[in-house]
């Protein structure tokens, strides 16, 4: 077992799970809050980060989702919402994530006039230009919203078809989450199946480990979001583990919305012994206020997180990526690359 320290600043990593509304610059908002509403003008950053960011006494998933206002108040324009796309990948970048998949909802976006089309068309746009620019891969992941129809969810599907395997990476369902909502998007997920998409879906976060095996039963999800609630349903856990269903495991934002009352009661290690694939995910990078490597630090400082065991996270988050084989192959080499530096060979 390799047990130097681990500069998780300098590591390569991967992000699989971070919605782009939840990870926008104060700065940014503060811009563009200017420009749709001037009586506004008198807002400063700090204001603005206190609106973007979870209150430290959040009860609920519910109440999480309520600091996500603001940032669709000012995501109604293609050069808004290519604004951010570009620097959420941009402060990724910077922390030396080498592959970031971005996901968000089209629809929301969609009330000043925007079709779906020109929501997905301006989002890839942003994120190409900060590939271009910064060297990062990744891709977008569209999410349909549970509190809306299921018709709503197939709009957005074939909205996205055109975009697969061009900057679009699969698809997700997302929102508050109620008990047995699979069931609701049994055709949409079945279209976005046939069509092409990979799929992973929000479930076993703010609602039991059942919704965890119907979201891979019913709607032939790959991965799942959060997932954290397996170990109160056996089936849930059984059909994770024996399928090598990754679980993005969000470990701040789990805390944030109170679906784990104490990040040391957190069983992201448990299921990393056990043989349960993970990845470690900001989930909102703005609204929990972290970035990929205050999680890791977290993960770390509780737990303890050597070398070993985050090779293994890195490798099973590259396999279950979206990614092209191709670029699957870079980042192991990235990997590789900075492995050997670490043990100085």
């Amino acid at each position: 077992m390799i047990t130097n320290k681990t500069d998780y600043k300098k590591a390569p990593k991967i992000e699989l799970h971070c919605h782009l509304d939840g990870s926008l610059r104060p700065e940014s908002v503060l811009d563009e809050l200017k420009v749709i509403e001037s009586e506004n003008a008198d807002l400063n950053v700090d204001k603005i980060t206190e609106l973007l960011t979870v209150p430290e006494n959040c009860s609920s998933l519910v109440e999480y989702l309520s600091c996500f206002e603001l940032p669709l108040m000012v995501m109604q324009t293609r050069r808004s919402i290519e604004r951010f796309t570009y620097e959420v990948f941009q402060d990724a970048s910077e922390e030396n994530v080498k592959y970031l998949e971005l996901r968000f909802a089209p629809i929301l976006h969609t009330k000043l006039g925007l079709s779906l089309h020109e929501v997905i068309e301006s989002s890839i746009n942003g994120m190409n230009r900060a590939k271009a620019d910064f060297g990062i891969e990744g891709g977008i992941i569209l999410c349909c919203m549970k509190n809306y129809s299921e018709k709503a969810a197939i709009d957005t599907i074939k909205a996205g078809e055109k975009f697969i395997g061009k900057g679009i990476v699969g698809i997700d369902l997302a929102g508050p989450e109620d008990e047995g909502f699979a069931k609701k998007f049994i055709e949409a997920m079945k279209l976005a199946r046939t069509l092409g998409y990979n799929i992973t879906v929000h479930a076993g976060e703010a609602a039991s480990g059942k919704n965890v095996y119907d979201a891979i039963t019913l709607l032939g999800a790959q991965r799942i979001g959060h997932g954290i609630r397996i170990n109160d349903s056996q089936n849930a856990y059984d059909i994770v583990k024996k399928n090598n269903i990754l679980l993005e495991v969000c470990p701040t934002s789990n805390v944030d919305t109170n679906t784990i009352v104490n990040i040391n009661l957190h069983p992201v290690i448990d299921y990393l012994k056990d043989g349960i694939g993970i990845s470690i995910n900001t989930d909102n990078r703005t609204v929990s206020n972290t970035t990929m490597t205050k999680e890791l630090n977290l993960i770390d400082s509780v737990f303890g997180l050597d070398m070993d065991s985050y090779k293994k996270i890195y490798y099973n988050t590259v396999e279950s990526s979206f990614a092209s084989d191709e670029v699957k192959c870079r980042l192991k080499r990235n990997f590789e690359e900075y492995y050997h530096e670490f043990l100085g060979i």
